[in-house]
């Protein structure tokens, strides 16, 4: 089997033109992938407090999240430094990292010879990992990513419609992450799965979402009666998601963390009527 040495797609031999990004082949196509296109070999280690092992072959390099490193090998090289080939493209990437709400370098991290280096996230929950094809795309709640192949495009994606932008909990500001390549995000608590059908509606706290594919309608709508948003304690609005498409949401938040380990909490989970309406200019997830 060959590869394109452009998006490391697989293609049949023979191939003329790859079938993810479009590039001529010149009539052959490469024997084996670029040494970046090559899948990465990984393993996910721990329950509530996860770790990604992320076994890299020389001349392999992964980024991350400034701060998400746990440990490497001597032999792994590491920089910081802005996304982007041209001095436009790093300041546009500058911009776009501090919608996000994140530092404006990334870590690089190459292999000279066979090493490994290993990630985290920063509070209680799990790890999940994604291995996208070229061109396929999913969208992660913001703070949500770790690391990823260096060939995996990170983006800001604005929501599309306005109410998800201003009661969706995580602003206007969502993550994109397009292949080829794997990734690996990180979010509270345990992760539930949904794949749903054409049509299908899953409604979910604003802030428990962790990713949706691309092909999943994402909005706001108000939870209910007038009543139940303001009195039911899980604030005035819910996220609407309808089908196709995977997503995947978690059972806690960082916002609901920090909210049971103020000292001036008094316990439990329920929202007051004030704190409700409060949420309509800021969510707590």
């Amino acid at each position: 089997m060959a590869f394109c040495t452009r998006c490391g797609t697989r293609m049949n031999d023979g191939a003329r033109f790859c079938a993810g990004c479009g590039a001529s082949t010149g009539g052959a196509a490469a024997a084996a992938p670029p040494v970046a296109m090559q899948p990465l070999e990984y393993a996910v280690h721990g329950s509530n407090l996860q770790v990604a092992r992320l076994r890299l072959k020389p001349g392999q390099e992964v980024y991350a999240e400034a701060g998400k490193m746990v440990y490497k090998t001597a032999n792994v090289q590491w920089e910081s430094r802005m996304s982007g080939e041209t001095l436009g493209d790093k300041i546009w990437g500058a911009v776009k990292r501090k919608l996000m709400g994140e530092s404006l370098f990334l870590t690089y991290f190459r292999a000279s010879s066979d090493g490994e280096v290993g990630f985290a996230g920063e509070y209680p929950g799990h790890i999940q990992v994604f291995d996208l094809a070229a061109g396929q795309s999913v969208f992660v709640q913001r703070d949500s990513f770790i690391c990823a192949q260096s060939t995996v495009q990170l983006n800001v994606a604005l929501v599309k419609r306005l109410g998800a932008g201003f009661f969706g909990g995580e602003g206007f500001i969502l993550e994109k992450l397009t292949g080829p390549g794997t990734v690996f995000i990180h979010g509270g608590g345990d992760f539930v799965e949904f794949t749903l059908k054409p049509g299908e509606v899953l409604q979910v706290d604003t802030g428990c979402i962790v990713s949706f594919d691309e092909g999943v309608d994402y909005d706001i709508q108000l939870a209910g009666g007038i009543k139940t948003a303001i009195f039911g304690g899980e604030g005035l609005f819910l996220a609407t998601l309808t089908g196709p498409g995977r997503v995947i949401a978690q059972s806690m938040t960082l916002q609901k963390l920090r909210r049971e380990l103020a000292p001036s909490r008094g316990g439990g989970d329920e929202r007051s009527p004030l704190q409700s309406l409060g949420g309509i200019f800021s969510s707590d997830d």
